[in-house]
């Protein structure tokens, strides 16, 4: 039988229209294999509400083609049903296909669809907003607050808002409470991730799993300029572990108290949260469509 999935693109990921994709998609789609719609978003929200309605039509896939922000989309509204999340990555980072395996490349993306298999994976809630790859506060919330903010997208305005967020970024310090324990301290930035990297290859916790119920808690602490050339190299080769600066925590639930209101993120997409931000971790909560060579995610 035949597997029913939607496309849902959004012609404005990663700086650049990706109108281009769907001719390979037409191309390339295995007939023999599925029946396949394909809609583009028109506002925010849209994807979401594409694919809750699709998931009530019984589909049994509905694939994102844009960013992690249209990923995160497309998620949301599959939370709880038996319909997969795909991904076509046609964004700036891609952090949770990377994490997945799914190649980068649109035509190896729409090939590696006829091995594809179903698998349950972590999601996580930061107060009443899911996540899938990483959330935050400091100052990569700092930097998606000001890249959100920008005329255009992609990596080079990317880059340029952490050069515009760096010059006068000052730390905050910081509560993280867990079940049983606490801790305060200054901080750069906390990440909680439940897949390895933000997004191009920057792994930012490089043994997340997505399937062990876990999230991974990072916190940069303060640390100088001498220091940055080597926190960057460890991001980009998994060893940011490894760091002095770098402490990490593994839990279920965590309530992070800081001193003032002010930006967070979540799958790099920016929010505005009080002094007191809530998250936790819901363990295989979501379906996903992933390569059938990936078993250990």
């Amino acid at each position: 039988m035949k597997r029913k999935i939607l496309f849902v693109y959004n012609p404005i990921s990663g700086g650049r229209r990706i109108i281009p994709v769907l001719p390979i998609i037409e191309r390339f789609i295995n007939r023999d294999l599925y029946d396949y719609e394909i809609i583009h978003t028109t506002h925010k929200g849209h994807a979401t509400e594409l694919a809750r309605e699709y998931a009530a039509r019984k589909f049994d896939a509905v694939l994102a083609v844009g960013g992690d922000g249209t990923v995160n989309e497309v998620g949301c509204g599959l939370i709880g049903t038996g319909t997969a999340l795909g991904i076509i990555p046609c964004g700036s980072g891609n952090g949770l296909a990377r994490h997945l395996g799914i190649p980068i490349d649109p035509f190896k993306a729409v090939k590696w669809l006829d091995k594809s298999i179903f698998t349950d994976i972590d999601y996580g809630m930061i107060e009443d907003q899911p996540f899938f790859c990483t959330c935050g506060v400091g100052f990569d919330a700092a930097v998606s607050d000001a890249f959100s903010k920008a005329r255009t997208r992609g990596v080079l305005t990317y880059l340029e808002s952490i050069m515009k967020e760096i010059a006068t970024y000052q730390n905050d310090r910081y509560k993280l409470s867990f079940d049983n324990s606490s801790e305060q301290f200054e901080a750069f930035f906390i990440t909680c991730a439940n897949a390895a990297q933000w997004g191009n290859n920057a792994f930012i916790a490089p043994t997340a799993s997505l399937q062990d119920g876990l999230l991974d808690v990072i916190a940069a602490h303060p640390f100088t300029v001498v220091d940055a050339p080597l926190i960057a190299f460890q991001l980009f080769n998994r060893q940011i572990d490894r760091n002095p600066n770098v402490s990490v925590r593994r839990c279920n639930r965590l309530t992070i108290t800081r001193n003032s209101d002010g930006p967070a993120h979540f799958d790099g997409e920016p929010m505005n949260l009080g002094k007191e931000i809530h998250i936790n971790l819901v363990p295989k909560g979501i379906k996903v469509l992933l390569p059938d060579k990936r078993r250990g995610i």
